[in-house]
């Protein structure tokens, strides 16, 4: 059964099926950013829309793979931030729902979509050939992006939860240990099982 299921991962049609998905969902969610990317100092752009960034990082992984090869580098970036960035929005727009009571149905579309980004990236890590330094220099990125994010008041807005904004760097700061910890422990520790793609 896991043998079936890891011949259909790194099948051409399941990993065309994906591309598919994710080229249109990289574009929505750089359209999504467009008014707070409009307002953004240009020393700061590269670090606004993290969401459609982690998406845009993992096509290129699934183009590597449609090639027969491997992009390590991308595939530690693809990884870390699908997982922080899902789980992050899913977070989120829960917590909108405890502040507002309620939930809509863009919301909805936002959770899903963003707990697809976190397990699919996830997916892949018996494929994957990343290595210690790769992660050392996705951790570089991914917690400057939280200094950015916190310090510079680059971070996703949610007007209704601007209260709990500490609470939330706070949060998000854990939130990359842990995914960084999870893609070692999925891709880079010795003794892991690797597959082909």
């Amino acid at each position: 059964m896991i043998s079936q299921f890891l011949y259909l991962l790194k099948s051409r049609p399941f990993l065309l099926l994906l591309l598919i998905i994710n080229i249109p969902g990289t574009i929505y969610g750089y359209y999504w950013y467009g008014w707070q990317l409009a307002e953004t100092k240009p020393i700061f752009l590269l670090f606004v829309p993290d969401s459609p960034t982690a998406s845009l990082f993992f096509c290129f992984v699934l183009l590597a793979f449609l090639f027969g090869k491997n992009w390590p580098l991308m595939e530690s970036l693809a990884a870390v931030t699908l997982f922080k960035y899902g789980i992050w929005a899913v977070i989120m727009n829960a917590l909108v729902m405890v502040v507002t009571g309620q939930l809509s149905p863009i919301a909805i579309m936002l959770i899903l979509s963003h707990l697809g980004m976190a397990i699919e990236g996830l997916l892949f890590t018996p494929f994957y050939r990343i290595k210690l330094w790769h992660l050392v220099l996705v951790a570089i990125w991914t917690l400057h992006n939280d200094v950015i994010d916190y310090v510079f008041g680059q971070m996703p807005r949610y007007s209704i939860l601007s209260e709990y904004t500490p609470l939330i760097g706070y949060f998000t700061f854990w939130l990359s240990i842990f995914s960084l910890a999870l893609v070692y422990f999925l891709s880079v520790r010795k003794g892991r099982y690797q597959l082909s793609i």
